[in-house]
């Protein structure tokens, strides 16, 4: 009771602190950092868009506005209300706190799932010692807090920026597939890829969640226990595998169910074309779904607009030969392709898990990425918390996000307003980024991988 009380006086002091920022005389001036605000997410296009579209005109005839049209309709008009002597995009801001406190308490959550169905598989192998050492702290409420605390969270929300609203369909997506509610999940799924297209590659944990459940130790332990208890079975004669049959029946997590994911599949295609059915109103005069196609999923793929941001293909695109553009598009793309399969194999039994390191790797290789993207992945990192306590480079990390995050201002400032640098300072800074994010993932999923060992070695010692 009083964990939760504590809990619940954190989350209303960053409400409250957010707040505070947002009544700041322009927000910091936020919404012009291009590591907060990227072509796709800038709050100040997205009004250009809904003042083209008041004025008749196609809200991407120009070259400012490059996302959704149904993001359009709900935040266009938000954009335009003014209260005299409040700050400027005031019910934007607000419904940013919003979203982000909706994301938290959704992560938390998610956090309680899994904890629920992590616990039930650590007693079902009898490692009790391990499940009261892992108890200690409620992991769904640590996550949900270092998201809420994160200063990059933080300044993504009061930067004008609606990577809230992304990241909020994202979370959304993967709380409804670990509770096995398929329109949930297809909803946040399907509106997550509308919004920035790189969500589609987290149909593979959200399917995995659905069929197998949330995050579980490996299978292959169930299946040495079982296989254990019934050795010595009279039945099993000869080259009759009678043991794995037995531990089939007696295994406690449920096998693969295509039901849910079914579900899923239908739903995911019902919202898709309710999608589409909206856009092609929103946009009949303007072009239909073509056209934003063309300017959304399109204007990702190309990366037409090459201002700089806290990614490093602004600066590989800028000096590449025209002739090479095309084929080193199609390489950087596929490259977040490759590492799909092999994770999902070695990983597939921590679904969750799994989409966080798949929005680490997108977050590293996007066209546009910005820092809400890294407060998404590090606000589900929390949720394992107790499995990566052995994570080695931690301080490193910590230390490493700090220096960049203070360096990148710096820099752009030497580079763009003072003159006294040029574009390789600011791209050392978003190297450095790249580089820690690689850590990041590298070293989580080594240290996952070896608590699964360490769960393995236990649970042969039981037997």
């Amino acid at each position: 009771m009083e964990k939760t009380r504590w809990f619940w006086v954190w989350v209303i002091t960053s409400l409250f602190f957010r707040l505070v920022l947002i009544y700041f005389p322009e927000n910091l001036n936020l919404g012009f950092r291009p590591e907060v605000a990227t072509p796709l997410t800038s709050l100040r296009r997205l009004a250009e868009g809904y003042w083209l579209k008041q004025s008749s005109m196609s809200p991407y005839a120009g070259s400012m506005y490059h996302g959704s049209p149904m993001l359009l309709s709900i935040l266009g008009p938000l954009t335009v209300k003014r209260i005299e002597g409040q700050p400027s995009h005031l019910m934007c801001s607000l419904l940013f706190v919003v979203a982000d406190l909706v994301t938290a308490m959704l992560i938390r959550a998610t956090g309680q799932t899994l904890q629920l169905a992590y616990s039930q598989s650590l007693r079902s192998l009898n490692l009790v010692s391990l499940l009261e050492s892992s108890e200690t702290l409620s992991a769904g409420d640590i996550a949900a807090l270092v998201y809420l605390w994160n200063p990059l969270t933080i300044i993504t929300c009061v930067g004008s920026s609606t990577s809230p609203i992304e990241n909020l369909l994202i979370v959304l997506s993967l709380y409804g597939a670990c509770l096995r509610i398929a329109p949930l999940a297809a909803f946040g799924w399907v509106l997550a890829m509308h919004l920035s297209l790189y969500p589609v590659i987290l149909i593979i944990p959200v399917i995995l969640l659905l069929g197998y459940g949330p995050d579980a130790p490996p299978r292959k332990l169930f299946l040495q226990k079982n296989s254990s208890e019934n050795g010595n079975s009279p039945s099993c004669h000869g080259n009759y595998p009678c043991n794995e049959v037995t531990s089939q029946e007696k295994l406690p997590l449920h096998p693969f169910l295509w039901r849910p994911v079914m579900h899923f599949m239908l739903w995911a295609s019902f919202w898709l074309f309710y999608v589409f059915v909206l856009c092609s109103i929103s946009l009949k005069q303007h072009g239909g779904l073509l056209e934003m196609l063309k300017r959304t999923h399109g204007f990702i793929l190309t990366m037409e607009d090459l201002s700089p941001n806290i990614g490093v293909l602004w600066y590989f695109f800028a000096e590449v030969f025209d002739f090479f553009r095309d084929f080193f598009l199609i390489v950087f793309h596929i490259n977040i392709l490759f590492m799909i399969l092999p994770l999902a194999i070695r990983l597939k039994h921590r679904p969750c898990f799994l989409a966080f390191v798949y929005i680490a790797i997108s977050s590293m290789l996007k066209s546009y990425p910005s820092v809400g993207d890294s407060a998404l992945y590090l606000g589900i990192l929390g949720l394992f918390i107790n499995e990566l306590a052995e994570m080695k480079f931690s301080f490193f990390l910590f230390c490493g996000y700090i220096g960049v995050s203070l360096l990148s201002p710096v820099m752009h400032n030497l580079w763009i307003w003072r003159g006294t640098g040029n574009a390789n300072f600011y791209f050392a800074t978003a190297i450095a980024y790249a580089c820690l994010q690689i850590i990041l993932v590298v070293e989580s999923v080594g240290a996952m991988l070896n608590h699964d060992r360490m769960l393995r070695k236990n649970s042969t010692v039981k037997l």
